[in-house]
């Protein structure tokens, strides 16, 4: 008898264990560094206290699409069965065929759905679900929907539209092929051995005997019905060339051969279902119909008489542009009766004169980064125009943060720890009254140099580091045994340590195995400086910051800086609510925003610049797109109260929008039909000369601080000027007011078509053809100097404009502009001057004779301006009288070099005194 080996009885090992763990080892291996990023990820959304946020983000991207996943699989699914049952199948005689088909058709479900779904289509339709607001209240004139149908639920149903279709057409083919593939296999003895197939052996309308296919055709011509009684709402949008929307013949004739169309494809789909194709010709002829006859229509009724009968569709277009581009509410057009000799008294206007901005942008960014780059990484990449009280009085101010770009580092920038743990951050910013000049040309600082020099009590600057910014480098780590550089200070650098929240704990050892792995960085695990109070700081730019966390809003490319009253820096961030589908508005292609035909500036964010803190608030409540995302994300949107009143205080009307309205409102200020559909009034952006050359160039928006004409207090507004098309003459101005409630009123200023008055270009030739400032920008622009003309502000005052043009010198080689000229022009008057505060004096005191670029043969003006020196009739003037005002000429220069403007104002009230007594 045989008797077993023990080695018998033992169970033989399975090598299944092994390729779980070589498995996992693998998978581990190839997702390593998506799985640390996730890691990385959860970590900073919990920095920026939104983890609710981020979940909701990836739920809203995933669960759509989830769940038409799963309805088609379950469609294809029973399809599929009955496709076998319909073939003399069985399911459970082919167990392995059963679970390869469900992944298959698990795949395939997939593949429609993400073909098909546009998840944020879905989500925003969850939120817009009876929305309240303008969203209700607007319907359009031809089917009574309101605007929320346009924004969230027509959307939503062409996706589930989409879906219908698409499923419907996969799971007819996937009836014929399953059905007749098994049906062959049978014909044909499972394809064993040579096979010859007869095409009359695929019976290719064989399949078409089942109920089922036939249901899927129904269902399909039943899909496309309501795919045509959908086209109606898309007459809503299209595009006639002289207008948008709903026209005569699409509201006579177009919509009733939709109907047409919707009725023959239903009895198509009831034709599919008894079987009766050839009635399913019906709806080619019916097509064929829909498409000829609005044309010839067109052409012949409505072309010869098209201004009368089109007149009120016409106005239905202009009505929804302006509402949709936010130029209804919150509007004034004022009729503003300027005349070319107006005359105004400039001892009354001193809070608007003692603000005007001096300084252009431009020339004052160069000369900055000459006199206060305090090293070559320190860059100042933009510059900014704000308002401050100072002294308790609302001034103007020019202002740009000093960053660090490590690209200006040279080689230093090599070493790994430079990069990580020393240059971490910039430093301070530059600050200057818009409107003071020093002697030299140069601004008048408020806030300079490192550590800061603060000139005036009003301000305080406490924390002066900026480790979030426009310019930055990623990831830093601060809070590390390694000093950070500050700031230069003599031969030696002052330097830090970081105090502030900001930033990724990164003191256990996954997470810093998660930022290593992420960023294929392994000197983060080799390094010894990294402590228990060490963090990471990542998405350092604040416009990457405020687009990870909504990105779902449009944000402004071009952040500004705030001082606040505690001495931190903080940048605001505009952001906007888009869309394309506002019915009868027209569509504008716009870079960085794309097609959109509705636009508001919803939110404003705000990014601490020490410990990157983001906060959203909603500065339009009533926008209905904002309302949806509300209601998606409950714990990132903040009511505008909850905004600091020193932030508040900063808020503004963003340049992005305004140009999209002022593209909008030079066509549809036109709101008469007749005049609309003629363009009879077309408007441009006024044109002038700044900076380098000559070459004339459309003016862009301009932060002021100014009166409107029907105020006395002055405020922060945001200008641009309009000329008529094809011609340089002022026909109106835009302003958008920016201070507490009044922030989002949109003026508009419109000058009488009966009346001259001059545009900047205007001004700008009289400044070339006057000889004596001719001469002087010929002579500097040669022997290594350039001229760099300033931006020209047009500002309204009384029943005219004032112009005032900076004219500054700079050398070709080193880029540090100074004011050199300014020139100021009233109607006839041109007023050049070495300073500002000669040209007010002339301005205020009189001229004798206005200098003008008057044409041959031409007369010079024969009254003067109020308040101008009149010589007496014998060609003498009193000794006395003129010494007086010698002496309060002088004394005015003194005083408004000091900035002492109320007391300056009172010495041309003097001036005008002796003069009347002459």
């Amino acid at each position: 008898m045989h008797v077993p080996e023990i080695d018998e009885y033992r169970p033989k090992r399975s090598g299944g264990g092994r390729l779980w763990i070589v498995g996992v080892v693998i998978a581990l291996f190839v997702f390593a560094r998506s799985i640390a990023g996730y890691v990385v990820e959860v970590e900073w959304w919990r920095e920026v206290e939104q983890l609710e946020t981020w979940f909701n983000l990836l739920l809203y991207g995933v669960a759509p699409v989830a769940v038409a996943a799963l309805a088609a699989f379950a469609v294809l699914w029973l399809t599929h069965a009955r496709a076998l049952k319909f073939a003399g199948i069985r399911l459970r005689d082919y167990p392995a065929y059963l679970k390869l088909a469900s992944l298959g058709l698990l795949v395939l479900g997939a593949l429609v759905a993400l073909f098909t779904v546009d998840t944020w289509t879905v989500v925003r339709y969850l939120g817009g679900r009876e929305i309240s607001g303008e969203a209700a209240s607007w319907r359009d004139p031809v089917f009574g929907q309101p605007l929320g149908f346009y924004f969230f639920r027509l959307p939503f149903y062409q996706v589930l539209l989409r879906l219908v279709l698409a499923l419907s057409f996969v799971a007819a083919l996937l009836f014929w092929v399953t059905a007749r593939f098994w049906q062959l296999r049978g014909q044909l003895g499972g394809f064993r051995g040579p096979v010859e197939l007869d095409l009359r052996d695929l019976n290719l309308s064989g399949a078409l005997e089942s109920r089922l296919l036939r249901v899927a055709l129904a269902i399909f011509l039943l899909g496309l019905a309501v795919s045509y009684y959908l086209e109606r709402y898309d007459l809503l949008a299209a595009d006639h060339g002289f207008m948008v929307g709903v026209d005569y013949v699409a509201q006579n004739i177009t919509l009733p051969l939709l109907w047409a169309v919707v009725a023959a494809f239903v009895l198509a789909a009831v034709a599919a279902l008894l079987g009766r194709l050839k009635i399913i010709l019906l709806v080619g002829v019916v097509l064929i119909v829909k498409t000829i006859v609005p044309s010839i229509v067109n052409r012949v009724y409505v072309r010869p008489n098209e201004i009368s009968i089109q007149r009120p569709f016409i106005e239905r277009h202009i009505a929804a542009t302006r509402a949709a581009y936010g130029l209804v509410q919150r509007t004034r057009e004022v009729e503003f009766p300027a005349v070319l000799e107006g005359t105004f008294n400039a001892s009354a206007h001193m809070p608007l004169l003692e603000n005007v901005r001096l300084w252009d942008w431009r020339a004052f960014h160069d000369t900055v980064t000459q006199i206060q780059a305090l090293r070559p990484y320190s860059v100042f990449a933009d510059t900014d125009v704000d308002r401050y009280r100072i002294d308790g009085r609302l001034r103007q101010v020019m202002l740009t943060p000093r960053e660090l770009d490590v690209r200006q580092l040279g080689d230093a920038r090599a070493r790994w720890i430079n990069t990580h743990f020393i240059y971490t951050h910039g430093y301070g910013l530059v600050m200057a009254e818009a409107n003071r000049i020093t002697p030299e040309g140069l601004p008048v600082m408020l806030i300079q140099d490192a550590p800061p020099k603060v000139q005036t009590s009003s301000l305080k600057l406490t924390r002066p580091e900026l480790y979030y910014g426009e310019v930055t480098h990623e990831p830093v780590y601060v809070g590390t045994a390694q000093p950070e550089f500050n700031y230069p200070a003599g031969s030696d650098n002052a330097h830090t340590k970081y105090e502030g929240k900001g930033g990724i704990p990164i003191d256990n050892f996954g997470v810093r195995l998660a930022a290593a792995v992420s960023r294929s960085d392994w000197n983060l695990l080799l390094t010894g400086y990294l402590t228990p109070q060490s963090r990471m700081l990542i998405r350092r730019d604040v416009r990457d910051r405020v687009r990870h966390i909504a990105g779902f809003l449009e944000w402004e490319n071009d952040p500004y800086l705030v001082l606040t009253e505690e001495g931190r820096l903080m940048w605001i961030v505009d952001g906007y609510t888009t869309s394309a589908a506002h019915p009868y508005s027209r569509l504008l292609d716009l870079e960085g925003f794309g097609r959109i035909n509705y636009i508001r500036n919803s939110v404003k964010a705000t990014v601490d610049a020490y410990d990157g803190t983001v906060r959203l608030y909603v500065f339009d409540p009533a926008d209905p797109v904002l309302e949806a995302y509300r209601r998606l994300f409950p714990s990132l949107l903040q009511p505008v109260s909850a905004m600091p009143a020193d932030l508040w205080a900063h808020a503004r009307y963003p340049e992005a929008i305004f140009r999209v309205q002022a593209e909008i409102y030079r066509t549809f200020h036109m709101q008469d039909p007749e005049a609309f559909y003629n363009k009879e009034d077309l408007w441009d952006v006024a044109r002038n000369i700044q900076g380098q050359g000559a070459r004339p160039e459309a003016s862009t928006p301009t932060y002021i601080v100014a009166s409107l004409p029907d105020r006395n207090e002055p405020e922060f507004l945001l200008v641009l000027p309009f000329t008529p098309r094809n011609k340089d003459n002022l026909i109106g101005l835009m302003v958008a007011r920016n201070d507490g409630d009044t922030l989002g009123e949109l003026v508009f200023l419109k000058l009488s078509k009966n009346q001259l008055v001059l545009g900047p270009m205007q001004v700008e030739a009289r400044i070339n053809q006057d000889q004596n400032i001719s001469k002087d920008l010929t002579l500097w622009n040669q022997q290594g100097s350039q001229v760099l003309r300033g931006q020209m502000l047009t500002l309204p005052v009384e029943n005219t404009f004032l112009y005032i043009e900076p004219i500054y010198i700079q050398a070709q080689e080193a880029r540090m502009p100074q004011l050199k000229k300014v020139v100021l022009a009233v109607g006839n008057r041109l007023i050049y001057t070495d300073t500002y505060e000669q040209a007010l004096a002339e301005l205020g005191a009189g001229a004798a004779v206005a200098k003008t670029a008057a044409s041959p043969g031409e007369k010079p003006p024969q009254t003067a301006a109020a308040g101008a020196l009149q010589p007496p009739p014998d060609g003498t003037a009193s000794a006395k009288t003129l010494d007086t005002i010698r002496f309060h000429l002088r004394r005015y220069r003194e005083l408004a070099s000091q900035g002492r403007w109320a007391e300056a104002g009172k010495e041309l009230e003097a001036v005008e005194a002796a003069a009347g007594r002459r």
